[in-house]
């Protein structure tokens, strides 16, 4: 069995100031909403986050972004988050922006122990300056370096107790893939199984990439509701 939190503050508790992070969730769909809670509580800063956004101005990732804590953001898009865009065109923020693709594939490879790979993905653009490229086949790649993190933080809709997780429908995103490639992940759980509850050829995780698991409800806010009129 793997250690079962029931604190989230705990379970955060040796996020320690300059720590890499790669926290799961596409806008606010799938992110471990009270981890990050946990995070703002604890005040740490200098942190390294990698995230395909970074959540809204009031909520998710954006909230350690109001707090001052995140030193370097890297991820894919700076989305519709007013103080992300105002701490970037201040300089108060870095910011390592990366084609999603190449963003996901960075983070399997670091999981997967791979350590970098090629991709045409943004040859001859400022992404390739001052890194090297090949030509394959007639035709030229950029190496790309493999991510890795100190802590994943990511969420699942279901999980064991030795640490097997289930995610559900969008909210699996860039969730699994963190999951294998963080040094501790923790993962955060709607609903709490039993050992031998979830069936061997549904789990999306096994339980060797996970660490740590808690269990809580989530509010599940929705970035931007579209109604018909």
């Amino acid at each position: 069995m793997k250690q079962i939190y029931t604190s989230y503050q705990d379970a955060v508790a040796d996020i320690k100031e300059g720590s890499t992070l790669m926290v799961g969730g596409f806008g606010l769909c799938g992110i471990p909403e009270n981890l990050i809670l946990a995070l703002v509580d604890k005040g740490v800063k200098n942190l390294t986050i990698i995230s395909n956004n970074c959540g809204i101005d009031d909520w998710g990732l954006g909230l350690l972004l109001k707090n001052k804590q995140i030193k370097k953001m890297i991820g894919s898009y700076v989305g519709e988050n007013k103080e992300f865009e105002r701490q970037v065109l201040s300089g108060e923020v870095e910011v390592e922006l990366t084609p999603q693709g190449t963003l996901a594939e960075k983070i399997r490879a670091g999981g997967a122990g791979i350590p970098a790979f090629y991709t045409p993905a943004g040859v001859g653009t400022q992404i390739a300056e001052g890194k090297e490229i090949r030509e394959f086949n007639g035709k030229e790649y950029v190496l790309e370096e493999a991510l890795v993190a100190d802590f994943s933080l990511i969420r699942a809709w279901k999980g064991d107790k030795m640490g097997n997780l289930l995610y559900r429908k969008t909210a699996r995103n860039f969730n699994p893939m963190m999951a294998a490639a963080g040094k501790v992940t923790v993962a955060e759980v709607e609903y709490l199984c039993d050992i031998g509850e979830l069936d061997p050829n549904h789990i999306h995780t096994p339980s060797i990439y996970v660490q740590r698991i808690i269990q809580g409800p989530q509010e599940k806010r929705i970035e931007r509701v579209t109604v018909k009129a």
